[in-house]
């Protein structure tokens, strides 16, 4: 492709796939149109999860309506950057292969017009105002969506592929660009701990950036993106920026980095400090996410730095 296209992606979750061939047999759900995440991830034994990093699989997720630009065609795949997930690796975004059919032509949505984005863990997109109306697709905490209409227990949302839709006023919040609006008051750090015990024991998901599952970076990630605070996608580069905080500083909400070689090597690992001495994180394939505490924690050695993005 000579120009990136700007795409929409028009599935719940889209799974960011290192390369066209990276997908195995039992990845079938996640790659159709609508993607069944619920169903890939209740095929996967805990061996499978731990392949999708092992064997180098994925590389990230976006979200229904998300904007992304569509940078090479490979028969039906698409390479896309996604400008909303800041990394090393591309300077325009997150680079990785999607589907072809789970993304659509990027069309124009009226001027000014709000955002829905939703605040409940996930949330049904429905066909018409009524909560007997057909129940299009489930969406993940985060989804946002271009608001057509207010009412007081609906909101009329564009959607990228399935015509006009609706979403429970309760479960989504107005915002008026694609980011909430950073709070002014309060201590966020202490928010950003709470926002992650909504999650706590939703299994792992190594390059999960839904509420259907996350892993370390991509839940340090959500939690700060909720708070209008938009950080670097992985951990490694999520290290390398914010505020620099020493350890007998340490407020909640602060990341801590974990490397290899007791501190000294590559970050592998990143969590939520939850105050106390503890730690809010997704840890690994074979558990889901918890509370921790420091000084039992098998990685404690291996603590190598501490960040501040939410003052």
């Amino acid at each position: 492709m000579s120009e990136p296209k700007r795409m929409v992606v028009a599935v719940s979750v889209a799974t960011v796939w290192t390369k066209p061939e990276s997908p195995r047999p039992l990845d079938e759900p996640a790659l159709k149109r609508p993607a069944d995440i619920r169903e890939w991830l209740k095929r996967m034994t805990v061996d499978d999860k731990l392949d999708l990093c092992e064997a180098n699989r994925v590389q990230t997720q976006i979200l229904y309506g998300t904007s992304v630009l569509a940078v090479e065609e490979q028969g039906d795949w698409v390479k896309v950057i996604i400008p909303q997930q800041a990394t090393r690796k591309e300077a325009s975004g997150y680079p990785g292969w999607v589907p072809r059919r789970q993304l659509v032509p990027e069309t124009e949505t009226p001027a000014g017009a709000k955002r829905a984005e939703v605040v409940a863990d996930k949330a049904w997109l429905y066909g018409s105002p009524a909560d007997s109306g057909e129940q299009l697709l489930e969406l993940s905490f985060l989804t946002s969506l271009p608001v057509l209409e207010e009412a007081e227990e609906w909101v009329k949302v564009q959607t990228p592929a399935d015509g006009i839709g609706y979403l429970k006023a309760a479960e989504v919040r107005l915002i008026d660009g694609p980011l909430a609006p950073r709070p002014m008051e309060g201590h966020i750090g202490r928010e950003i701990v709470e926002a992650g015990k909504r999650f706590l024991d939703l299994p792992y998901l190594w390059g999960g950036l839904s509420s259907y599952g996350y892993d370390c970076s991509g839940f340090a990630h959500s939690m700060h993106r909720y708070f209008g605070i938009l950080i670097p996608r992985d951990a490694s580069d999520q290290a390398r920026q914010g505020t620099l905080i020493e350890k007998d500083q340490l407020e909640p909400g602060d990341l801590l980095f974990f490397a290899y070689e007791e501190g000294k090597g590559a970050v592998h690992h990143v969590g939520i400090y939850a105050g106390d001495n503890r730690m809010i994180h997704s840890p690994e394939s074979i558990k889901s996410i918890e509370i921790v505490d420091l000084s039992t924690y098998k990685l404690a050695k291996e603590h190598s730095v501490s960040r501040r993005y939410w003052n």
